[in-house]
């Protein structure tokens, strides 16, 4: 089994964050994996209550726990991020 996550898990990521926070002018593909996703540079216009609403939909989504304000930080950091935080909490899951 692979810890790397797949590019279909990153779009899905994409589409879960912005159907949560309302955003419908942007093409997921012009998001990047790895800018991260609060402050400029990002396609996505951010702000902490979206960091709230998202953090809340990957766990509901994904059925995955995010306790601590400080892991959630680093998880929500970027697109990638996201990603290997699922990939990993998954594949703990798993075994």
């Amino acid at each position: 089994m692979t810890n790397i996550p797949s590019t279909d898990l990153k779009t899905e990521i994409k589409n879960l964050i912005m159907n949560t926070v309302g955003i419908t002018d942007v093409n997921p593909a012009d998001v990047d994996d790895k800018i991260p996703l609060f402050g400029g540079g990002n396609a996505l216009t951010l702000d902490s209550v979206d960091a709230i609403e998202i953090i809340m939909a990957i766990q509901r989504h994904y059925g995955i726990r995010i306790a601590d304000q400080n892991l959630a930080r680093e998880v929500i950091r970027s697109i990638d991020s996201i990603a290997e935080f699922i990939t990993a909490e998954k594949s703990k899951a798993v075994v």
